[in-house]
């Protein structure tokens, strides 16, 4: 019974702190303003997270295992990747809160001291990397329209989805982001 209710804690502090890091970032949100959020003591969300970075890491690194789960599930190859993007789009659509905090932190990270920047580094390099091996297979596959270059269609589609984050959260009922990237891949597939 402990374990699980330690494990229950440890995701509401995960919860409160991606939505607390949404709205005031990383720099401006305190450890103790998440405690209390959480209704435990400093010391005991020190227990769980022993420094706001490792926090950080946590919310970041299980955002990223969520997302994933949801795209390599059943294990799919090439086009059927990329479409995958586009239901998982639409989900960050109903995801405010995750989708403030990625692009808050993102942007706080660029900062080479930031403690979340080596994560979005390594993020980066390997969701293009991820992205151009998918392109690549729909060029071997028949699926990718000649002239579509998997290592620049990687690069694009990252920063079409990240632009797309961005003005939707300035303004989401101008911006449907899952039919913009769908849009996008049928310009570049043949499926």
């Amino acid at each position: 019974m402990g374990y699980a209710k330690g494990r229950a804690k440890r995701r509401d502090i995960l919860d409160q702190a991606t939505a607390l890091f949404g709205e005031a970032g990383y720099r401006g949100t305190s450890l103790r303003e998440i405690a209390a959020r959480c209704d435990i003591s400093h010391p005991g969300l020190l227990h769980h997270f022993p420094t706001k970075e490792s926090l950080l890491l946590a919310v970041l690194e299980l955002r990223d295992e969520v997302d994933q789960e949801r795209i390599t599930a059943g294990n799919p190859r090439g086009a059927a990747v990329l479409r995958r993007l586009v239901d998982l789009v639409a989900l960050n659509a109903s995801r405010r809160g995750i989708v403030e905090l990625f692009t808050v932190l993102s942007a706080e990270a660029t900062a080479a001291d930031h403690p979340a920047h080596s994560f979005f580094v390594d993020r980066y390099r390997a969701l293009v990397r991820g992205l151009e091996t998918a392109y690549a297979e729909a060029l071997c596959a028949g699926d990718l329209r000649p002239g579509v270059d998997p290592a620049a269609a990687a690069r694009e589609l990252v920063a079409l989805m990240d632009g797309l984050q961005l003005q939707w959260l300035l303004d989401d009922t101008s911006v449907d982001m899952a039919a913009t990237i769908d849009a996008h891949l049928r310009t570049q597939l043949t499926v």
